[in-house]
């Protein structure tokens, strides 16, 4: 008796879709955490005059846009604090969205020759057709969220009204989720 086993064309979907669910599983959205050599998340600041810094937040791909600007929100009060001051402003802020593309195999097929394809008469062979691998398309986007805040004395806050006091924004904030534990 032969038992015939399913082709991987067959399994190839159903197991690169297990793939990416059990990686989504264990994603977190990136910790509140300064920006260490080597790492591509987290905040930074940097003072550039004796009342102006620059403050960003750098998300990952499961980081939600509202939460890095939130985070951008968060430091540039920290900081404020900090430099001894109580108020600040955003002098300029933006957040910028990367997006990502790739293509993943979703399994192989058999053949060899030519054949007409999306981009026209082409040879093939091994694994592909005329119209290439078979792919799926997965975008991944991360958000940086960045600005540069001028630190105010009292009394340029009063006169200023886009001056915000850096103690009633951490007091309006969500207390910060714990840190993940360290990888081991």
């Amino acid at each position: 008796m032969t038992v015939k086993l399913p082709s991987f064309r067959a399994l190839g979907r159903p197991l690169v879709l297990l793939g990416f669910l059990t990686l989504a599983a264990c994603a977190t959205p990136a910790p509140y955490a300064p920006m260490m050599p080597g790492q591509a998340t987290g905040y930074t600041d940097r003072q550039i005059s004796e009342n102006r810094w620059r403050v960003t937040f750098t998300g990952n791909s499961v980081t939600p846009r509202e939460m890095v600007e939130t985070a951008l929100l968060r430091r540039a009060a920290e900081v404020t604090l900090a430099a001894g001051r109580t108020d600040f402003m955003f002098d300029t802020r933006d957040t910028r969205a990367r997006t990502r593309y790739d293509a993943i195999p979703t399994g192989p097929g058999f053949g060899y020759g030519y054949g007409f394809g999306y981009w026209g008469f082409r040879p093939h062979w091994g694994f592909y057709g005329a119209m290439g691998p078979e792919v799926d398309i997965v975008s991944t986007t991360k958000y940086e969220s960045y600005a540069e805040i001028v630190l105010l004395t009292a009394d340029q806050a009063r006169s200023e009204p886009r001056a915000l006091d850096a103690r009633d924004v951490l007091a309006h904030m969500a207390p910060l989720p714990p840190p993940p534990p360290p990888r081991t």
